[in-house]
């Protein structure tokens, strides 16, 4: 928490602060001054693959299915068992998910996917939320050997450029790997960009970071995933199938972390947002698009059977 403490204050300090126009203003309770000193005016990345039905996911799980909900009950004078509800007769849709898995696109890996005695995705702090962001860049490196995975000395190197990654920050390798993302292919490649055993270990036991990140969908290409193994049986949660890495600072962000609490779940679709500083040059601020209402579209939602999911059209 104090460290927590400590990184806000850094970043206030280091952001534009806004005009305070009236008393009211002035005197904003609790966390409402941070937010509209700091976070109103940020830059906001998303960092999550959208999950469509024909996304990367491996074999041995198998692709979800979407399709439109049905009724799941007779409804006397309004559905039967089995009826597609639509706009025009019931004046909602909805859609079924057949989703075969929990480790699918962006996710949030918590210990029990393999190590049952550590915590599932429920059981995680509701601390996680909110994290210093570090994005260590191998780009480089994979473009010579593109089974390349981070090494101690990248975080060596990383950090006599950038300073020392804080305790409790969220680390995300770059590796560019998510680029021609959604290609299928991408689920069966190998090798593929990783991180080196050596380097979690480092970044866990010397830097006591939060939890780490990648784009490819595995943390390694060792033969027995060494690195993911190592993580789960030690209690720690990682993030994989990360995206647009490419648009956020290397250090000076915060990322907010989303996922669905499912009860003794073992994976998460993950949501991951970076709050860049306000002069950074990717992302939208608060206010920049439609929020509340949000955009009408001139081209409406509509099931598309070829494509397995709602599109516009």
């Amino acid at each position: 928490m104090k460290l927590q403490r400590l990184f806000i204050t850094a970043l206030c300090a280091a952001l534009p602060v806004l005009t305070l126009t009236t008393p009211a203003m002035a005197q904003e309770p609790g966390l409402w001054q941070v937010y509209n000193d700091t976070f109103k005016s940020a830059k906001y990345v998303d960092l999550t693959h959208t999950i469509t039905p024909d996304i990367p996911v491996w074999a041995g799980f198998g692709n979800a299915t979407f399709s439109p909900a049905e009724s799941g009950a007779d409804m006397e004078g309004y559905a039967t068992k089995g009826e597609v509800f639509t706009y025009e007769k019931h004046g909602f849709e909805a859609t079924q998910y057949l989703l075969r898995t929990d480790q699918l696109g962006t996710q949030l890996d918590p210990p029990a996917h393999w190590a049952p005695e550590y915590p599932g995705i429920d059981e995680l702090p509701a601390t996680y939320t909110l994290r210093p962001l570090v994005v260590i860049n191998i780009e480089d490196q994979v473009k010579e050997d593109f089974g390349y995975a981070l090494q101690v000395s990248d975080i060596e190197a990383f950090e006599a450029k950038y300073g020392r990654i804080p305790e409790g920050s969220v680390v995300f390798v770059r590796s560019g790997w998510s680029k021609t993302w959604p290609d299928p292919a991408l689920a069966t490649t190998a090798p593929f960009p990783g991180v080196g055993l050596d380097a979690l270990k480092f970044l866990h036991e010397q830097r006591k970071i939060l939890f780490h990140g990648h784009e490819p969908l595995d943390t390694d290409a060792t033969p027995t995933l060494e690195g993911e193994y190592w993580l789960m049986h030690n209690g720690y949660a990682q993030a994989e199938g990360v995206a647009n890495l490419d648009q956020v600072p290397p250090v000076g962000a915060l990322v907010a972390i989303g996922f669905p609490k499912f009860g003794g779940g073992l994976g998460g679709y993950a949501r991951y947002i970076a709050i860049c500083p306000p002069d950074w040059e990717y992302g939208v601020s608060v206010g920049e698009l439609a929020e509340a209402p949000l955009a009408k579209s001139d081209m409406p939602l509509q099931f598309d059977a070829e494509r397995g999911m709602r599109v516009r059209k």
